[in-house]
This record gives C-alpha cells, structure tokens and sequence, in this order.
C-alpha cells in the first residue's frame, strides 16, 4: 500500500518545492494539494468540517501550477489534487492543463476531482449547486474524449462542443486516473460509471464505513462488467496510526494520503518525519 501526504500549498507557510523534495527525499509515493479559487465573503454554505471556513482556504494556490513546480523539482514523486473541483473549471481547459501537467512530470499525474461543497463560490463559476453532480459527470467524461481522441467532440446537456483537435495527450494511458471524491453509496457509483479510482474522506465517516466502502465498490464493479482491480481506493484524511493502515492495507486499499498541518516549516517537518517510517512499512508490506 502507498503512502502520499496533502500539503497546504499556501501563499505562506513552507513552499511547496522545498516540500516536494523533502517529501520524495523521505520516500512518500505522492504529494496531493488541494484547491479553492477564492472564498465568498457571504456565504452560507456549511463548513464540512464544523465550524466556520479557515482563513487559508482563500489563500490556495492554483493546484497545477503548484504541482507543476513540484515535477520540476522531484523525479519519482506522484502529484495528485485533493481535490480539483471540476464543477469550477472549464472542461476543455482543463483537459490541456491536466495533460500538459502529466507530460511535463512524465506521466506522474494522479487527478482527484469532486463537485465542491461551497454553493456561493460555485454559482461564481456559473454552477448551479443542485447540479454539480450532472456537471461534473459531463465534464470528467468530456476531458477523458479530448485526452484519448484525436478529433474529440461533446453532447450533453451542460457541456457541447463540435470536433476539436488537443494536444499533448497525457503521457499515462490511456489518460491520468480519475479518482472520484465522497464518501457515499452514490459516489462510489460515479466511480463505476466514470471513474478510475474512489478518494474518500476516511475521517468523515470512519473505519467500518471505510472497510465497507471498498466491499461496495468491488461488489459495483463486478455487477457493472468493470475488474474490480481496475478501479483504485484512495483514502484521504487517514489516522497516522500503525494498526489502522495495516488494516486498510489488509483491505485491498491502494494508496492512504495523510495529512500535513496548516503551519510553518517547523510543523510541517516535524509531522513528514513522523509518518515516515508508517510510510516506509506500508511500502515494504506490500
């Protein structure tokens, strides 16, 4: 099993090209960052994780070119989003930026994506949030027409586009792993349908819903016609704790991405030497 970590690329804080060597000098499989192109002042959408929304969360860097200065400082090191919200982004745009990141990084990319749960800065993009899922559908599977097509084209009800010709194709083939954020029965179905991997929020729901997620999943997969094999469980928001990565190891859970404070260099540092060694045995065991 594969450890990654999340690092708060801020506008403050440890820069993330110090972090990405450290991060590979320690012998991490994957960096992921996340994003959020602004805050509203006004909102009233719920802040996940309790309480009101951090500061920082205005202060993200635009993921791609964070990660973009992470390849170019590492060599081995996986870069991912954790997660894109594709709901805020232009499809055909993205698809360009995505695969000229993995070409860049020779093939490194891993692509989380996920509706958002910020209404008001939703609606800024021009999404309407009752239908952030149907728009996201569209738009994941209208980039993976323009990376695996030479002449790709688009017809839905949110995304249209006539014959375009895009490149570069990504480098990984057929296209970097769409990893499909949430933590429900309805996600892991948009992991079957579109997807190539699950990337929930472990600390949102728990141990036993996590183990059974990945049942599910496979259960899905089976039903579907797809290899179960095929589609890849990421966990976000793991416990850095030896037992409970030795039993989603045990689980069939592919890659565990713990997370990095929101601090200085200090608390950064102090944290990537502590996972270290969980993420060493996790790579050796398999």
């Amino acid at each position: 099993m594969h450890v990654g970590v999340y690092f708060w690329a801020l506008d403050h804080g440890m820069r993330i090209d110090e972090a990405a060597r450290v991060v590979e000098g320690l012998g991490f499989e994957s960096l992921f960052v996340g994003e959020h192109t602004h805050i509203p002042v006004r909102s009233e959408s719920a802040y996940p994780y309790g309480g009101s929304t951090p500061d920082e969360y205005a202060r993200f860097l635009d993921p791609f070119v964070a990660l973009a200065v992470a390849a170019s400082v590492t060599q081995r090191l996986k870069i991912g989003t954790c997660i894109c919200l594709i709901t805020e982004r232009d499809p055909i745009v993205t698809a360009k930026t995505v695969a000229s990141l993995d070409f860049v990084s020779d093939g490194r990319v891993l692509f989380g994506v996920a509706p958002g749960w910020n209404a008001e800065e939703m609606a800024h993009h021009g999404t309407l949030f009752a239908a952030r899922f149907r728009v996201m559908r569209e738009r994941v599977l209208a980039m993976k027409e323009i990376w695996t097509t030479e002449e790709a084209s688009f017809g839905g009800e949110f995304v249209r586009f006539d014959p375009i010709r895009s490149w570069p194709k990504p480098v990984h083939r057929p296209h970097p792993p769409v990893l499909i954020g949430g933590e429900s029965a309805h996600a892991r179905a948009r992991v079957v349908e579109y997807g190539d991997g699950w990337f929930p929020r472990a600390s949102r729901v728990g141990d036993e819903a996590v183990l059974e997620g990945v049942r599910d999943l496979a259960r899905r997969a089976e039903k579907s016609g797809r290899d179960p094999a095929a589609l890849t469980t990421s966990l976000y928001g793991v416990r850095p704790d030896r037992r409970t990565l030795e039993r989603y190891r045990a689980a069939g859970v592919d890659r565990v991405v713990l997370a990095l404070p929101m601090g200085d260099r200090g608390a950064v540092m102090s944290a990537l030497e502590e996972y270290a060694p969980l993420s060493a045995d996790m790579e050796r065991t398999g």
